[in-house]
């Protein structure tokens, strides 16, 4: 009898990511260039900035306290349900469940695994710089402010930077990062700004944030999003590195494991297998089975449509008045009584 394998769901999804192993051609990794090193100079030299105008508490301390002051979401108290539905854009379970759900189609149809690790590096750079920037400065939020005119930082708060606004940076730039054109990579650049612009600027109206946590989660995010072209060689390796392992998975599951024995079963006892010559002597109990045949998928029919054709060997003779049994059976005359 032959038997096959059942493919598992992630056995047909490795099979659809085989189909292609080389990556598209018009597919471009981003690299470090010299326009992406400048502007990565020059976003740090921005975040540096930020932090030390607001550990000396400068005018940009100032200014937060005069933002908080005015209370933006008393200003405009009409568009306050509209803002609190639009600050989901930058948590982060909502937003990064539904970049993975479109970057994991995009896996699907390009033969590769490296939006989603992608997605994933970026999610981890910024997991890691960010908060370690929150828990290190410590900074408290307008709501829990305790000094006018202070920076309250060292307070054991975690608001700087804003992880809103860098999160929205990141999930949504990330779609730029990963566009297989120019013009879509400008397109997406815009709205993914447009987006977290509006992410920042909606937690300082609902006053969780100060304006310069939103300045500075900003530079925190594309930050991430500018260094991501030195974990690309990573990327890679990453994605080797699991189709090895899916390999050596699937090679290990390959020989199947004979079904055990059921509980209760008599246990079979073995002959000694005899010698060549005891072979020679004994004669052929049974003749030699031939081969199964396997015949090629064809056309089903219903057991009603087939034509019944009696067994080779079989101890019942053919009979010449045996009809199909989808032939109607002839009415016996009626007799008069």
């Amino acid at each position: 009898m032959r038997t096959e394998r059942n493919l598992t769901r992630l056995d047909r999804v490795f099979a659809r990511l085989d189909r292609e192993p080389e990556r598209p051609a018009h597919i471009d990794v981003p690299k470090m260039s010299r326009h992406r090193v400048a502007l990565l100079v020059g976003t740090l030299a921005f975040y540096l900035a930020i932090v030390w105008a607001v550990v000396t508490t400068s005018w940009l301390v100032r200014l937060d306290w005069q933002v908080m002051f005015f209370r933006p979401y008393q200003q405009w108290a009409g568009i306050h349900w509209f803002v609190d539905y639009y600050v989901v854009l930058g948590q982060r379970g909502p937003t990064a469940v539904m970049v993975a759900a479109w970057l994991g189609w995009r896996s699907w149809r390009q033969h590769t695994l490296r939006p989603l690790l992608t997605l994933g590096a970026s999610l981890l750079l910024l997991n890691i710089t960010v908060g370690a920037a929150k828990y290190g400065m410590g900074r408290l939020g307008p709501h829990y402010a305790t000094t006018i005119g202070s920076n309250e930082m060292g307070l054991g708060g975690d608001i700087f930077p804003s992880g809103h606004t860098a999160n929205a940076v990141v999930t949504w730039g990330i779609l730029a990062y990963l566009a297989s054109t120019p013009r879509a990579r400008r397109w997406l650049s815009a709205l993914s700004a447009l987006t977290a612009l509006g992410v920042g600027m909606a937690t300082v109206y609902l006053g969780t944030h100060w304006l310069s946590d939103v300045l500075l989660g900003w530079a925190a995010g594309l930050l991430v999003l500018l260094a991501l072209p030195w974990c690309e060689p990573l990327i890679a390796r990453a994605e080797v590195g699991l189709f090895d392992l899916r390999d050596r998975w699937r090679a290990r599951g390959g020989a199947t494991a004979p079904a055990p024995a059921p509980a209760g079963a008599t246990p079979v006892l073995l002959k000694p297998r005899v010698g060549a010559q005891d072979e020679a002597r004994e004669p052929a109990a049974h003749p030699p089975r031939a081969a199964p045949a396997y015949l090629a998928p064809g056309p089903h029919l219903a057991r009603s449509e087939r034509t019944p054709v009696t067994p080779v060997g079989s101890r019942r003779p053919a009979h010449a008045d045996r009809v199909p049994r989808a032939a109607p059976t002839p009415a016996r005359p009626m007799t008069g009584g």
